[in-house]
């Protein structure tokens, strides 16, 4: 009985792009592993960007940083 969590920074995906990871994830897991497609479970969770740090920063400074950078 697989469970995936998948977090994804809150920035607007669509509930059809939600319902493509939920599919994607459990037709990969059914290939892969031979799961039972009734009882894998996927929760997708959205962050605030305030809530998500990458390279010791808030999400949205880090995106900056890179542009600045390129």
């Amino acid at each position: 009985m697989p469970y995936v969590n998948i977090k994804i920074t809150r920035e607007g995906a669509t509930s059809e792009q939600k319902a493509a990871l939920i599919k994607g994830v459990t037709d990969l897991l059914v290939t892969v592993l031979d799961k039972n497609p009734a009882t894998t479970f996927v929760v997708i969770d959205e962050v605030a960007f305030e809530d998500w740090g990458v390279g010791g920063l808030p999400v949205e400074e880090y995106r900056k940083h890179l542009k600045a950078k390129s």
